[in-house]
């Protein structure tokens, strides 16, 4: 197995018996993105001298017996949470140039951790989208089938740990944006709880919705990567000061008694792909053959969710963006010598289609005269969804379903069909309106070899129960040992 196959905890624990150094393992990673990234085209900037020196200061480290479980591991990040230095572009045109003068929360927890940071991968801009096709600089591809897409918006992080230009990544998710590529790609990729990750320093999308997570190639690496990312944060006023435990501490442990619940609206949605149903239903075999308890589940304002998250997205959209005018930072239309029409040109060049889309949609949901029947109402609705899961959870101890209705889709299919493309997420996007944690693991192929996820979704705060189900399942299979063909 060459160096950059291997998973976080092997090579932490090869690290430290000095089967090779850091620098080896992060130069062999560099190679990598030099050998594929121009089929794959995860990053946005790659800065190997960075890398390296961080690999050499990992090296120092363990010399001196000091380091954890992430000491010298090579990590990629989305590029819209702030790395001091080192560009963040958030993959727009508007932050084209933008190198922040300070870490986020979660870099600084990295950095302390002894972590190595090989670069900035790519996205849907500003997070607006559910392909990776929406970045202002380019298109992203399945490393499983490169005329596919990665899913998104954190395609960049999926297809990096999958083609193995990374151990593991953070990504950001608003309405599935983890989970998703996760499952496109056959990685693991876990939503925290709302609250648990610092979002200082993450650029906003929805701030009522948006949460940074790991995507890592299985279940026990995802565990360490939240060990090390967790934690209240004095710097961001949505941390919740709730105790961290050691979320690998479950992993291995029996089933035996659990109960699952299987949420009868997401069984019965139109338009699922029969190999996605299939793979699904045989997950459910095998969870209960290692001794987990089905129940029948119903969360029935489900079909307001998808609506419901297209006003309260938008609209949070709509006030976070208005602060990229031209006027202190970020790109500016240097050709008008107006204000007003300043503003309006350096907006138009700097923003996509898809984000300008949102924008005005929000706009319009907050506007005087349609705020109480648009904005206000989705708020409302929202309340029920919470209570929904609260009940749901009175009889099981987590729900499970499919990430997505199908595997990836065809770069291109939905270019001019957003609709379609919000729809993609119609299974992951009420766990981002409760603030509740869910799970993406590899359950699966179609029958043309495109990854399929199964999702978890659990209490607040109890990412536990999840890393420790989603581990007895991928024990029991061999679907996360493939690695695609590249």
């Amino acid at each position: 197995m060459t160096l950059y196959d291997l998973s976080i905890h092997e090579a932490a624990d090869r690290l430290k018996r000095k089967d090779f150094s850091s620098r080896e393992l992060t130069r062999a990673v560099l190679d990598r993105i030099e050998q594929v990234d121009k089929t794959v085209r995860a990053y946005i900037t790659v800065d190997p001298d960075r890398a390296l020196a961080d690999a050499d200061a990992a090296d120092q480290m363990l010399a001196r017996g000091e380091g954890g479980p992430l000491t010298g591991i090579p990590l990629s990040i989305k590029d819209l949470i702030c790395t001091r230095g080192l560009r963040t572009t958030c993959a727009s045109k508007m932050l084209e140039s933008f190198v922040p003068t300070y870490d986020a929360g979660v870099i600084e927890k990295l950095k302390a951790a002894g972590a190595v940071i090989a670069g900035k991968v790519n996205m849907d801009e500003f997070a607006m989208g559910s392909t990776t096709e929406n970045s202002g600089f380019h298109i992203t591809t399945n490393p499983w089938h490169p005329d596919h897409s990665p899913g998104g918006s954190s395609g960049g992080s999926a297809a990096s740990v999958a083609a193995g230009m990374c151990l593991g990544s953070l990504g950001s998710d608003t309405g599935g944006s983890i989970r998703q590529p996760a499952s496109h790609c056959s990685v693991v990729g876990l939503k925290p709880t709302y609250g648990r990750v610092s979002r200082y320093g993450l650029v906003a999308f929805a701030s009522s919705l948006d949460q940074i997570g790991p995507l890592t190639r299985n279940v026990r690496d995802c565990g360490l990567l939240m060990n090390a990312v967790s934690g209240f944060d004095p710097k961001d006023s949505t941390s919740v000061r709730e105790p961290v435990p050691d979320f690998t501490a479950g992993l291995g442990r029996r089933l035996t008694g659990l109960k699952i619940g299987l949420p009868t609206e997401y069984f019965s949605a139109e338009g699922m792909a029969p190999d996605v149903k299939d793979a699904v239903d045989q997950a459910v075999v095998t969870l209960r053959d290692l001794g987990a308890e089905f129940v029948p589940i119903s969360l029935p304002h489900t079909p307001y969710a998808v609506a419901v998250y297209y006003v309260i997205a938008p609209s949070e959209a709509s006030s976070n963006l208005a602060r990229y005018d031209g006027v202190k930072y970020g790109l500016r239309d240097t050709d008008q010598t107006e204000l007003i029409d300043m503003y309006r040109k350096t907006r138009s060049r700097g923003f996509g289609l898809e984000v300008q889309r949102r924008i005005i949609i929000g706009t319009y949901a907050l506007s005087s005269g349609y705020y109480d029947a648009y904005y206000n109402k989705a708020s409302q609705v929202r309340t029920l969804i919470i209570r929904d899961f609260k009940a749901a959870f009175e009889h099981c101890d987590l729900l499970l379903s499919p990430v997505s209705p199908s595997p990836a889709g065809r770069i291109g299919q939905d270019a001019d069909d957003p609709l379609t493309m919000y729809l993609s997420d119609i299974f992951t996007i009420s766990a981002n309106l409760a603030g509740i944690p869910a799970l993406s693991v590899p359950c699966g192929f179609d029958r043309r070899g495109l990854p399929i996820g199964l999702q978890l979704m659990g209490r607040h705060f109890d990412e536990a129960t999840l890393l420790t189900v989603a581990h007895a399942f991928e024990s029991a299979t061999d679907v996360h040992t493939r690695r695609p063909n590249l």
